[in-house]
């Protein structure tokens, strides 16, 4: 926990909207406080401090979450990008962030958001209507929580999501899953896709690599797999020599096929050094192609390569016929033979996922978006 101050060393007064699943702990001989109850590290706080997460706080014994309505940034992304292969492939998506993050992981890729503790990193500021007034302009299918973690912001992210619910825009979650059960029941129920982080698949690489545990994250997975309509999919990124041995990701897509069954994507992304991990080398192609087999000889069906020119490993084969029905390279879709309904036009199989018209891909574009006056 942090207790922000003036340069007089005086705490400043917090300011933010109120927020949810906290509760009063008994007064002690140090004062009162509360505990937060969103996700299991359960920080305790007292007036003034900031969470782990830096942007939910004790202001005058009430939750506060101080980065509501305030933004990172704005910008159109294909769909792709989170990675999300079987939502409304080839769409785009407006995708926004805040600041904070309630894990700590030494090898993240966007920490300069993620780890920022200058609230003045959030430049832009907009209501949740004004969010999908703008993704519906832009004629996105989607909004995405993402850039940072959506769970520390929930509260901001569910009031958009029912902003764009009714203007008929879709909701996209990317997140690491770190998340107590109570207010994961609340957030995935309006979220209509999510993308979740299972980094690796060892108690001691959370622990020490990013600070917090497995099991819960297994929770999350299972719950909104088997308990929720939001479709969801799988990234684990591969670090050298940390989490991609081959006992560990023969235990990794075993549980992903008994536990969430052969339809869950799962994408193996490529690391590159940063933050923490600057002298890890990045992970070798092989590498990602290694495991995309182990996952397939574990029977999940659609496993993908990221962050790497890899057309075999960014392709979608249908189950049935083994014909390709959506060839990628990256973000750049390079084909697509399925109907409406998400038939394969070859074997009229169902491919799992989230269909709809196909139209021509939005492509690898990246478009910022400002929102100000």
């Amino acid at each position: 926990m942090e207790r922000t101050a003036h340069a007089s060393g005086s705490a400043p007064p917090l300011t933010g909207a109120p927020a949810r699943w906290w509760h009063a702990l008994p007064t002690d001989d140090h004062g009162s406080r509360i505990q937060c109850d969103l996700c299991p590290r359960d920080c305790k706080l007292r007036d003034g401090q900031r969470g782990a997460c830096f942007v939910r706080a004790n202001g005058g014994g009430q939750m506060l979450l101080t980065t509501y309505g305030r933004s990172s940034g704005f910008c159109i992304d294909p769909i792709e990008k989170k990675p999300l292969n079987h939502f409304y492939p080839g769409s785009s998506v407006f995708s926004f962030g805040t600041a904070g993050c309630n894990l700590a992981c030494r090898f993240c890729q966007n920490w300069d958001i993620s780890k920022s503790r200058q609230m003045d990193t959030l430049q832009d500021a907009a209501t949740p209507q004004a969010i999908a007034g703008a993704a519906h302009r832009s004629d996105s299918r989607s909004v995405a929580f993402t850039y940072n973690d959506p769970v520390i912001f929930a509260e901001y992210a569910m009031d958009t999501a029912d902003a764009c619910h009714a203007l008929g825009i879709q909701t996209v979650a990317v997140t690491a899953g770190y998340m107590h059960k109570e207010p994961a029941k609340a957030f995935y129920a309006k979220m209509d896709a999510a993308n979740i982080d299972l980094k690796g698949f060892r108690e001691d690489f959370y622990v020490k690599l990013c600070g917090g545990h497995l099991q819960p994250v297994l929770d999350t997975l299972t719950y909104v797999h088997h308990h929720t309509d939001c479709w969801l999919e799988i990234t684990t990124l591969l670090i050298p020599g940390y989490n991609d041995d081959d006992q560990q990701l023969r235990e990794l897509t075993h549980w992903c096929a008994s536990e969430l069954g052969p339809d869950v994507p799962l994408h193996f992304s490529a690391f590159h050094p940063d933050y923490k991990m600057t002298d890890v080398a990045a992970t070798p192609p092989v590498t990602l192609r290694r495991a995309r087999q182990i996952a397939l000889d574990a029977g999940l069906r659609y496993v993908y390569t990221g962050n790497i020119h890899d057309t075999q490993g960014g392709t979608t084969f249908c189950p049935s016929c083994r014909h390709p029905v959506i060839r990628r390279d990256w973000y750049e879709l390079l084909a697509y033979d399925l109907d409406n309904d998400g038939l394969c036009l070859h074997c009229h199989s169902a491919i799992a996922g989230r269909f709809g018209r196909y139209e021509p891909p939005f492509g690898a574009r990246r478009i910022p978006v400002h929102l100000g006056p």
